[in-house]
């Protein structure tokens, strides 16, 4: 904790990564005395010129604790390279962040696994992501996710309603939830128990060039990646080529040949990627315990005659509403009121655009 303050405040140089931290750590018995001292000290660790005068200059700048004050007011915690309780698969990459910015509770030793894909999913893609994060949750795997739009924000939901832990990365500051349109989610995710992390200070936006960045995070935290849509040229793809990089699982979720967002997962599986299907293809290849079968898929009971009808238009894909009344013989509005029950009593999802899918 004593050290702490002056960890935030070298990160608080853009220039300062992971190579500067460990240059200053391996010349100074802390980096308190590295803030303190001169210039010629600082140049002796091998760091530029300009990083160097950027350090000696800083506490003319900030007030390590009066920053440290700031994030206690926020409820930031740090974690550094230096602590017990950094996680410990993310210690193992190749670059891993000198510090984590830290809302809410994150441990060790936990088993987590990345859900990630595009921004624009369809509502295949955002059914699959519902239906398999859940199980995946129920089965004690943390998720793990960049809080964007698209998949990762249903991988998120889908977590919070199996009563799952999920784990939100974000790629800029954690006083600045990016987008801001997910804010509450991020809020809900800490109510729910789960945490937000960021290697980022205080008031960093979230850049373009962070997000690349960012998902090495998210693989490194995690035993295995999972793709579930994604573009030829997504970020996500990012995110698997990384994971494999650190020795990680891939797993993709094959789909359409005539999609655009399955260009990614497909290529993937081309090139030795697990394919997934169901929450066990996961669960198997990395040893983990089944789904018990309290866990396994549930049948659903309808409540009445309408109820019934409407069961009866759903499969393993969603359906979109025009379609569940063109099937059930029922009235738009009928449809619609009991759609809106039968979301409120757990027994089906909206995915958004009008597709409803059951909830397993």
């Amino acid at each position: 904790m004593f050290d702490q303050p002056y960890w935030n405040a070298f990160n608080q140089i853009p220039e300062t990564g992971p190579a500067t931290f460990r240059k200053l750590l391996s010349r100074f018995s802390s980096l308190k005395e590295a803030w303190e001292a001169p210039m010629r000290e600082i140049k002796r660790c091998g760091i530029h010129p300009k990083t160097a005068a950027k350090i000696t200059n800083l506490p003319k700048e900030i007030d390590p604790l009066k920053e440290w004050g700031k994030l206690r007011k926020n409820g930031i915690k740090i974690i550094t390279l230096l602590d017990n309780n950094y996680p410990a698969l993310l210690k193992e990459i190749y670059d891993p962040p000198p510090l984590l910015y830290l809302k809410g509770i994150l441990t060790k030793d936990e088993l987590m696994l990345a859900v990630v894909g595009t921004r624009k999913s369809s509502a295949y893609g955002r059914g699959v992501a519902s239906d398999l994060v859940s199980n995946l949750s129920r089965a004690g795997l943390t998720i793990v996710s960049g809080l964007a739009l698209g998949i990762d924000s249903f991988a998120h939901q889908a977590t919070l309603q199996a009563k799952g832990r999920t784990v939100g990365v974000l790629a800029g500051g954690l006083d600045l939830v990016y987008p801001r349109a997910n804010y509450r989610l991020a809020e809900e995710i800490l109510v729910a128990g789960g945490a937000l992390i960021s290697e980022y200070p205080l008031g960093t936006a979230a850049l373009k060039h962070h997000f690349p960045i960012r998902n090495r995070i998210i693989s490194g935290l995690s035993i295995g990646t999972l793709v579930i849509e994604a573009g030829e040229k997504s970020g996500a793809l990012i995110t698997a080529r990384l994971a494999l990089e650190q020795n990680r699982e891939v797993f993709a979720v094959p789909g359409s040949i005539y999609s655009k967002n399955s260009e990614g997962p497909n290529n993937l599986i081309k090139m030795g990627a697990r394919a997934v299907t169901k929450a066990e293809d996961i669960l198997e290849p990395l040893n983990l315990k089944q789904l018990t079968s309290s866990q396994e898929v549930r049948k659903i009971i309808a409540d009445t005659k309408e109820e019934e009808l409407i069961l009866k238009s759903f499969s393993q894909d969603p359906v979109h509403i025009d379609q569940i009344v063109k099937n059930s013989g029922l009235s738009t509005s009928t449809v619609n009121s009991a759609l809106t029950l039968m979301e409120m009593k757990g027994k089906v999802r909206n995915l958004g655009g009008m597709y409803y899918f059951l909830a397993r």
